[in-house]
């Protein structure tokens, strides 16, 4: 699977971004699809997936701030940033696989695309 993710940019504190990732290739119709970030000098982490079935799930830092969302029939997985903080800076990556809170549940990734958030 092939994962190209779009969206990113520059945004001043509490702006929003919206962030697409399209999937081609031999998609899966069980596949989970999620969004990983990773901060300059930290470790990637988990933001937000969801399910085939539509049911999302997020950490507890972006909950009430960010949307994930999907549409099966172009395999495309969408997140939706508002109230971005300056703590939101980062390279955010989708990734497709069987899904949870690890990287480890995701056999495939995007490229990666950028998101800054000035204060």
């Amino acid at each position: 699977v092939q994962l190209q993710a779009s969206g990113g940019g520059l945004v001043q504190a509490g702006g929003s971004l919206r962030l697409s990732c399209a999937a081609s290739g031999r998609t899966s119709t069980t596949y989970q699809m999620g969004w990983f970030r990773q901060a300059p000098g930290k470790e990637r982490e988990f933001v937000s997936a969801i399910t085939w079935t539509k049911i999302p799930y997020y950490k507890d830092s972006v909950k009430g701030r960010f949307t994930i969302s999907r549409d099966n029939a172009k395999n495309t997985v969408y997140l939706q940033m508002n109230s971005l903080k300056p703590e939101d800076t980062a390279v955010y990556y989708c990734a497709a696989g069987r899904g949870g809170w690890y990287e480890n549940g995701y056999d495939d990734w995007g490229q990666g695309t950028l998101v800054t958030v000035s204060s």
